[in-house]
């Protein structure tokens, strides 16, 4: 485990985040119902926050916060603390069979080599108006088997020329051990259909992951790209402003 996340620090501290280059780190915020994002506003904070309403599982909102560095992270935490704008979700409940179960902050690091068509996903991120969120927790050992049944899962995804690409992020802290957050960005829900449409083998991969990988444990949730719980800059709102900036606008 010490050495999985060494190797995630180290790719951290290695990458430097662009237009297309995938945040180092993420900070999700987990909380049911709706969620302000105008904290972050009023902090005048200047990381991008992109917020997503649950489609499937209990009515839920992420707010994933894009990061380059742990310093980042720590200024944002600090500008946050004086409005503790998730102290009122702090008690509620989660079901103890959620992978995720009794965590409202997760920290990830990206994992490149789990990713797939990661400078894809970054740019899709960008004007996406679903996200599809993969959440694996793999038992202690399996890592390396994890990393095989990814590794031919992109093989499937090539064969077909799978228009899904997502971004693979290793919980370093907020969650159990060997658990990742694999964030496919979605333009429209029909990429989902023709996903399945063209490949049994896509349903196939997917329904053999389990057997593929001792202990594994995975959950699938799909959700909706909210701009007004949203707070990005002008850079990452140029792909698409009307998106961004007509809809935030709105009262």
């Amino acid at each position: 485990m010490k050495q999985i996340l060494l190797a995630s620090l180290s790719v951290c501290a290695a990458v430097a985040q662009g237009l297309t280059e995938p945040p180092p780190l993420v900070l999700i915020h987990q909380a049911p119902g709706f969620v302000s994002v105008r904290p972050y506003t009023d902090a005048r904070n200047s990381v991008d926050v992109v917020g997503m309403a649950s489609i499937t599982g209990p009515p839920t909102t992420w707010l994933l916060e894009l990061h380059d560095s742990f310093s980042s992270i720590e200024d944002v935490d600090k500008s946050l603390r004086p409005l503790a704008p998730f102290a009122a979700v702090a008690g509620a409940e989660v079901s103890g069979a959620d992978i995720l179960a009794g965590s409202r902050s997760l920290i990830g690091g990206y994992r490149p080599g789990l990713s797939y068509r990661p400078e894809q996903a970054t740019t899709a991120l960008r004007s996406a108006r679903y996200c599809q969120a993969s959440i694996y927790q793999v038992q202690a050992g399996s890592e390396s088997e994890f990393a095989e049944l990814v590794k031919s899962r992109r093989v499937v995804f090539d064969s077909i020329n799978l228009d899904r690409p997502d971004l693979a992020y290793h919980i370093l802290s907020g969650a159990s051990s060997g658990t990742y957050v694999f964030l496919a960005p979605l333009v429209s829900l029909k990429v989902l259909d023709e996903a399945l449409a063209r490949a049994p083998a896509y349903a196939e991969n997917t329904a053999a992951e389990a057997s593929k990988t001792t202990g594994l444990i995975r959950r699938y949730l799909l959700f909706r790209v909210e701009p007004t719980a949203s707070r990005v800059s002008d850079d990452f709102a140029s792909a698409d402003p009307d998106f961004w900036r007509g809809a935030a606008q709105k009262p």
